[in-house]
């Protein structure tokens, strides 16, 4: 990761920052902790998010008593470099009172359910396909996953048509998961798809 530790101000806050933890895919916010310079820099050595407890008075790695580890992937200051935030891909619950997130009990909100549903497609391509029917459809290859997506987008528009706005929904529920399977079929993830969107949004700023 690009980051210097030596731009954090940490003499704000008395030697400690407040820091922000947020799920890297889902975008949820899994906890706030603070660190001091020692735990940052074994934050950076490790991978691994270590903190600066205040009720312990000294530094704690997630997952020392759990197992639930917080792997580090970007560290984030704020514009005036005295608090951070901290992506991480967990292994496990964030949360001591073993929740995804200390946030309340509820699992990633909006677009962050896109990447849970990733996270589940991904755990069920390689179940046995007899059980599973993400597996069975994944294992016939991305031609047909590309056929049920057709035939979800047709009964989508049908139903956007004619139909209530609860099979509207359930219909387009339908046709996300079979696109979902397919980019995981070709090896893709909705954030190609939304990097594609901020490249239009980006050339539909300069053109007039």
């Amino acid at each position: 990761m690009t980051f210097d530790p030596d731009t954090v101000d940490f003499a704000k806050g008395n030697g400690l920052v407040p820091v922000v933890v947020q799920d890297v895919d889902t975008l949820q916010v899994l906890t706030l902790a603070y660190m001091d310079r020692a735990a940052l820099d074994e934050t950076m050595s490790s991978g691994e998010a270590t903190f600066f407890s205040r009720s312990r008075g000294g530094r704690w790695r997630k997952g020392e008593t759990s197992g639930d580890r917080l792997h580090v992937v970007s560290i984030t200051p704020d514009c005036d470099a005295d608090a951070l935030v901290l992506g991480v891909r967990p292994v496990g619950n964030a949360c001591h009172l073993h929740r995804t997130s200390c946030f309340g009990d509820g699992d990633a909100p909006g677009l962050g359910r896109i990447a849970r549903l990733e996270q589940t497609i991904r755990r069920r391509a390689v179940a046995d396909p007899s059980e599973s029917w993400t597996a069975r459809l994944i294992a016939q290859g991305p031609k047909r996953i590309a056929q049920k997506v057709g035939e979800e987008g047709v009964e989508t528009a049908l139903a956007g048509v004619a139909g209530p706005d609860e099979e509207l929904a359930s219909e387009a529920a339908d046709l996300i998961y079979h696109l979902l399977v397919l980019l995981h079929a070709r090896n893709m993830v909705f954030q190609d798809v939304l990097d594609v969107l901020a490249s239009r949004a980006e050339a539909g700023k300069g053109a007039g």
